[in-house]
């Protein structure tokens, strides 16, 4: 029914206030008697073949959405409705920001993708704390694992890059489940430079003090940018040993253009969808296999297919996540994934 009525009907109009739009309703549809049962009737696959266990968590299945979605945790418990078996919220960033001049998303129909340069637009760390701490959303009634993605203000300079991603980190620490460093995002200028060995074990260094401070640690993530050379990701690979963090997300979205057929490929910004494909799924694969699987990875980019989620899984990659491939395919990838890992399993 999604790709039949209501994608057309989507497509028509601008990306971003069809975001906002599709928040609207999907809330509104949920507050309605009978509707969260029937959205999880629809979708949602229960079974404890699909769990899995990672650093200290259990996840329901391995399915997530991914960060930029549900950038202000406004929707989490809605969302995990649709069979999700963790959301990751953010990017968040310790003050307010709007990010960057509209327009700023752009649709590829032709190549199934996406180029965003949305720039960390959020309400703040803060913000968001406050609808994860409300009594109504803490009990998370759907039992769905909540991450954390945190970046930096724009404003803020790479020097002093290391307070902003202290500051979000402890204030969400209390209600997420786990933590996702993003310091590979396109559309935060210089954000990337980050991602250099030294920079990177030294800000990650920084957290992971703060992360053994606590009564009960917490699971640190890197999300890694897919347009690393073998040598970049070589060094990851030993900033994940140095540091202890627990995992690597791969991948975030790419500034490469190849092979794209749509008019407006020429648009500035991190390009996601089915482009990535490929890409993501090599550097899982190099990942698992220089590292010997010394770590869990969440793969990402370029999901549109039960098919695309195998390959990632059996590349080496412990989880996947949904972005793009959501918005084209629409809820029921979520469940046609699932059962696809439980035939496989079977």
């Amino acid at each position: 029914m999604y790709k039949a009525l209501l994608r057309p009907i989507l497509f028509c109009f601008d990306p971003e206030k069809v975001h906002h739009f599709t928040f609207s309703l999907i809330r509104i549809i949920s507050k309605i008697p009978g509707f969260k049962y029937l959205f999880r009737n629809l979708y949602l696959i229960e079974d404890k073949t699909l769990e899995r266990e990672l650093f200290g968590l259990k996840f329901k299945n391995p399915v997530g959405l991914a960060a930029g979605f549900d950038k202000d945790a406004k929707l989490y418990n809605e969302l995990s409705n649709f069979g999700f078996g963790f959301i990751e919220i953010g990017t968040l960033t310790p003050k307010p920001q709007s990010g960057n001049p509209k327009k700023r998303l752009f649709r590829l129909k032709e190549d199934a993708a996406i180029i965003n340069r949305m720039g960390f637009n959020n309400g703040g760390v803060e913000v968001a704390v406050e609808r994860l701490k409300r009594p109504s959303t803490t009990l998370r009634t759907s039992g769905v694992l909540i991450g954390g993605n945190i970046g930096k203000n724009k404003v803020t300079s790479n020097e002093d890059a290391v307070e902003d991603y202290k500051t979000c980190f402890n204030a969400l620490f209390d209600y997420v489940d786990y933590f996702v460093v993003n310091v590979s995002s396109p559309n935060t200028p210089n954000l990337r430079a980050l991602q250099d060995k030294e920079p990177l074990t030294q800000l990650l260094k920084a957290l992971q003090v703060l992360n053994f401070q606590k009564p009960k640690s917490k699971p640190i993530l890197l999300k890694i940018a897919p347009d690393l050379t073998d040598e970049q990701l070589l060094d990851i690979i030993d900033i994940v040993t140095v540091t202890k963090i627990d995992g690597i997300i791969a991948t975030n979205t790419t500034i490469s253009r190849e092979g794209l057929k749509s008019n407006n490929k020429s648009e500035t910004g991190g390009l996601s969808g089915k482009p990535l494909t490929k890409r993501s799924t090599e550097i899982i694969r190099f990942l698992a296999k220089e590292s010997k699987k010394a770590f869990p990875i969440i793969g990402v980019g370029g999901i549109n297919s039960a098919e695309d989620a195998l390959e990632k899984l059996d590349a080496g990659a412990d989880l996947v996540q949904l972005y793009t491939g959501f918005i084209y395919e629409g809820p029921k990838l979520i469940k046609e994934i699932n059962k696809a890992i439980l035939k496989k399993a079977q």
